[in-house]
């Protein structure tokens, strides 16, 4: 068997030659080396050259008969005739380029406007108009045209508020303001819910050979574990993040209470002078602008906290923006892939044993308690609510008070 430094050698001693070798040359060196190492000596050098099998057994027979001279011109390398023949001619180019180009999606008289368009059935289209050709030519012909395999790129948002670039300046200076006077900071939202048992997680992990994960085929939710619902709250001072893992309803209670064991458990351990908290959150979900329980909760969190809250929300359709997003959730999301998330101890371990080379810090705690959907707040509950809404976009920015508490 041929060695791998032997086939390197060879590899690196081609790279040196091959500027130096007409098509000829480079067949009767590689046949001249193929036949110094013996037996695997043909694969070996097409392995390490990129050359083809029959290039180099054609040069081999070559060598083979050093008395025959070669039928051809001096200046000749191939015999007349021999060599591809020009198939793609300039007629195929422009009958490729009418089935892909971009205008073809719309016009429904198009061959192809409801299928795929691969490489193999843009060659049977072509075949069935007169043009003799490989999916592989058709592939050829794509790349020379500047087409790549493209996926579809989440990039449109829908309709973009006109202050949306306003509101996020508005945030950004609000954030500096609070950390330059020592504040706490926090990017907040739910991340997506997970089913709970042994389940298929996308991404792969190491294992023995030959013995993958066994998970169940159908991901149907398992009426007793149910679902896991994580919350979380993320530093942007002190890049670290607490994940509270719900098993109810995501609803704004949840959100808030979530909020207050980020609060019990590292907030006010980090920030032991705060008086004050700044929050970001996205328009919809349990942390919406327009909930009036959300606005409810965060009283009750301001009342036994003592904290001044200010809330600033991101304008509707750019969630993708919120900080915890790319900070925090994505980083939980690589640490669990290829893993089945179990049971809950599960989920809340790998949350808990995220961490990045940055010095993210990860806390999680399971929250079994329920938080049933549907509660209504009444206009007098509301007026309760001590709120100071900014100048500026007071729906998506504002600041709660604690209420003076009641002497007894």
């Amino acid at each position: 068997m041929i060695s791998a430094s032997t086939i390197e050698s060879i590899r690196e001693k081609y790279r040196v030659l091959v500027r130096e070798m007409d098509e000829r040359a480079r067949r009767i060196w590689a046949a001249s080396e193929a036949r110094s190492l013996g037996y695997g000596g043909v694969t070996a050098l097409a392995k390490a050259t990129g050359l083809a099998v029959s290039t180099i057994r054609a040069g081999v027979t070559e060598l083979r008969q050093p008395g025959r001279k070669p039928a051809i011109h001096k200046r000749r390398i191939r015999k007349p005739g021999s060599g591809r023949k020009p198939t793609l001619t300039a007629k195929i180019h422009r009958a490729v380029e009418a089935l892909v180009e971009a205008s073809t999606r719309g016009d429904p008289t198009s061959p192809l406007r409801w299928t795929c368009k691969s490489t193999r059935v843009l060659a049977q289209e072509l075949g069935r108009q007169g043009h003799e050709i490989s999916h592989a030519s058709v592939g050829a012909v794509l790349r020379g045209l500047g087409y790549s395999l493209q996926s579809n790129r989440k990039t449109r948002e829908g309709t973009s508020h006109p202050d949306r670039d306003a509101q996020f300046a508005h945030i950004n200076q609000r954030t500096r303001a609070f950390q330059d006077r020592g504040q706490p900071v926090v990017s907040v939202d739910t991340k997506k819910k997970e089913l709970v048992g042994d389940f298929r997680n996308a991404g792969r992990e190491w294992r023995p050979k030959g013995d993958p994960v066994k998970v169940k085929v159908h991901d149907f939710e398992d009426e007793d574990l149910g679902k896991a619902v994580p919350y979380g709250v993320y530093d942007l001072t002190k890049n670290a993040g607490w994940v509270s893992v719900g098993t109810d309803h995501d609803t704004a209670e949840f959100a808030v209470a979530s909020i207050r064991q980020w609060w019990r458990q590292m907030g006010r351990r980090a920030y032991p002078q705060a008086t004050e908290l700044f929050i970001t959150a996205d328009s919809g979900g349990s942390n919406g602008s327009r909930l009036r329980l959300w606005k409810v909760a965060l009283q009750e969190l301001a009342d036994s906290t003592g904290l001044r809250i200010s809330v600033s929300h991101l304008p509707p359709g750019t969630s993708k923006w919120n900080k915890i997003e790319h900070r925090l959730f994505c980083h939980i999301t690589k640490n669990w892939r290829g893993r089945p998330l179990e049971s809950l101890e599960v989920i809340v371990n790998l949350i808990g044993m995220t961490s990045t080379a940055k010095g993210l810090r990860v806390r999680a705690a399971l929250d079994t308690r329920k938080y049933p959907k549907g509660l209504r707040v009444t206009d007098d509950e509301l007026a309760q609510v001590r709120i100071e809404r900014d100048s500026f976009h007071g729906e998506w920015n504002y600041t709660i008070l604690p209420r003076p508490k009641q002497k007894s």
